[in-house]
């Protein structure tokens, strides 16, 4: 088997870069309550085989995984009926300032 060379790729060169084909991790919308916003992320087989039994993941395995979301999500259960729906959350109004300070928009005053 030869290989192509320039900018002509050989067809097994093409389909390893042939996303189209590839199981998508899906997500979902954000819903919220009072204190946080949440949002669940769907994992294709192939990729939920690779998640440990009975644990949250931190950000780093998470993201080892390719679940790609904004900062601030933090992986809090485990639906043991379907585990490959990873379930994220995050205070409401969470942002990451310029400096990486974490500050949200909750109302934190005291009236007495």
């Amino acid at each position: 088997k030869t290989r192509e060379t320039g900018t002509q790729q050989s067809a097994e060169d093409h389909s390893l870069n042939d996303n189209s084909k590839m199981p998508q991790i899906q997500y979902s919308e954000k819903y919220f309550d009072d204190v946080n916003e949440y949002r669940h992320v769907i994992l294709p087989p192939e990729i939920a085989k690779q998640l440990p039994k009975n644990r949250l993941l931190s950000e780093a395995e998470w993201r080892g995984l390719g679940v790609q979301q904004s900062r601030g999500w933090v992986h809090y259960a485990v639906h043991r009926p379907e585990p490959h729906i990873m379930l994220f959350r995050r205070p409401l109004g969470y942002q990451q300032n310029a400096q990486g300070q974490v500050t949200t928009a909750v109302d934190l005053t005291v009236k007495v």
